[in-house]
């Protein structure tokens, strides 16, 4: 498995750069976040207007609170001396119970939803489509009519991500 390194190049940082760095982890909760919530709200309404339904919902993608490895209250908190909030528990499960799960989950959830606006409007075969299966539905917008169907490829017009009819 091909690995992001991080850990081994950390302790060679100048600690000028470690201090600009982590800043940078929260800024994206201001500028991201905003947008994809409104980009997820809109996505789902499109979805749901063209008739879209048993879309998973967007606590689908969050992990139980139960299957976190720390209760609130036995939290770790770590001394980083340049850094006070981290030295408490209420920082630690913001960000490790809250911040990092319902973000991921978040962006996860995005692109599902974009997925199956994609099988829904582009049922078109290409190297990464096999990854779309998350999004699986029914039927494309070119499978509901015959007249649009004879048009597809038949490695499109017979793939089971948009074609839960498809012989294969």
């Amino acid at each position: 498995m091909l690995r992001v390194r991080v850990g081994c190049n950390y302790v060679k940082q100048p600690f000028w750069k470690i201090i600009a760095g982590v800043p940078l982890v929260y800024l994206p909760i201001f500028t991201t976040v905003p947008f994809v919530i409104i980009g997820v709200f809109l996505v789902k309404t499109h979805l749901k207007y063209v008739g879209g339904m048993e879309i998973k919902s967007y606590w689908d993608f969050v992990p139980a609170w139960a299957s976190h490895r720390f209760a609130n209250n036995e939290q770790p908190a770590i001394t980083i001396p340049w850094f006070h909030p981290a030295h408490y528990r209420l920082f630690w499960i913001l960000n490790c119970k809250h911040y990092c799960p319902l973000s991921v989950a978040l962006f996860k959830y995005a692109a599902y939803l974009v997925m199956i606006v994609e099988n829904w409007w582009c049922p078109f075969a290409h190297g990464k489509k096999q990854e779309y299966s998350e999004g699986a539905i029914d039927r494309s917008f070119w499978h509901i009519d015959p007249a649009e169907l004879i048009k597809l490829d038949p490695v499109d017009a017979q793939n089971r991500i948009w074609n839960e009819d498809a012989k294969r």
